[in-house]
């Protein structure tokens, strides 16, 4: 499973009520008429990730595909046919943007999560070990793990998504955003397997 993940905010005339509502129906769009491959999409408000609107009120959308095919799908149909006059009216009104490509590499992919843990692989530690000592955190709080793909993103390396806070081991150093719902609604416990 990837995800193309896409930072945005607003711009400062525009309140935030009316960019969510605008950016709520663009996912409900491409909710309603899916490209190929297409999984599903969610978007959290936060702050205080640097590689976003300097680390101000931004926005974070996650795109979840079955694969690069799907990928090149999603990017066709994003901008055509019933999701091309929701996605420019969002697009009218946010004043920039960034994005990014992860891979599930462990544990759930989270459909609403509520904190976001950024970090870089350790010097010295190889994929192997990574994915080794976060294992038995992964399972013992349902979280996702997403690691970059290609280089592609201004993000960090690796993401854990959790609904809580989580204690990564020793020597992870993450930062730990907060993130607020913004689409959709749903319950905290659905997740899908990382495959």
């Amino acid at each position: 499973m990837l995800a193309y993940v896409f930072w945005h905010w607003k711009q400062p005339q525009t309140a935030a009520k009316d960019y969510e509502r605008r950016q709520r129906a663009f996912h409900a769009a491409l909710a309603a008429a899916p490209s190929p491959g297409f999984l599903r999409s969610f978007s959290v408000g936060l702050s205080g990730a640097p590689w976003a609107a300097g680390g101000g009120d931004a926005y974070e959308d996650w795109y979840l595909v079955q694969d690069f095919g799907a990928l090149g799908a999603l990017n066709e149909a994003a901008v055509s046919a019933s999701r091309s006059a929701p996605h420019d009216a969002a697009a009218a009104v946010a004043s920039g943007g960034a994005g990014g490509l992860y891979r599930l590499r462990g544990g759930a992919a989270l459909r609403a999560p509520g904190y976001a843990h950024w970090f870089g692989k350790p010097d010295g530690m190889s994929y192997g070990e990574l994915f080794a000592q976060l294992a038995p955190v992964l399972d013992q709080s349902g979280a996702g793990l997403w690691m970059r793909q290609m280089v592609l993103g201004p993000g960090r390396e690796l993401c854990v998504h959790a609904r809580a806070p989580v204690s990564l081991p020793a020597p992870f150093d993450a930062l730990v955003v907060p993130l607020r719902p913004a689409w959709p609604a749903l319950d905290d416990g659905d997740t899908e397997p990382a495959r």
